[in-house]
């Protein structure tokens, strides 16, 4: 239980220092937050892999945000089934097979 904590605790510390280095946020204090706006809350979304690695994500509760006042821009990454097809036609041509999918 204790390999655990530690544990977790190095993966919140490795998703930190992730958004720190990516620039993600800018931390402000709550009395600069003006009052019509709202503050975001965040949730920590904790995965044990198959190989026995601890992942942890900061996320932020979406349902909470507004378009065009708390975000600009979304990304999802998937692949367009255009893609997919190139990629399997490559792979197969090459002699290769695909074994992994994450949809």
């Amino acid at each position: 239980m204790a390999e655990d904590r530690i544990g977790w605790g190095s993966a919140e510390r490795s998703e930190i220092d992730n958004h720190a280095k990516n620039g993600s946020w800018t931390l402000v204090d709550r009395s600069d937050v003006p009052s019509d706006r709202a503050i975001v809350r965040l949730i920590w979304v904790y995965k044990r892999k198959r190989s026995g690695a601890l992942k942890a994500r900061l996320c932020v509760q979406g349902c909470a945000q507004v378009h065009g006042v708390d975000y600009d821009q979304t990304f999802s990454a998937t692949m367009r089934p255009t893609s997919l097809r190139s990629l399997a036609a490559i792979a197969n041509s090459a002699g290769m097979s695909m074994r992994r999918w994450d949809f």
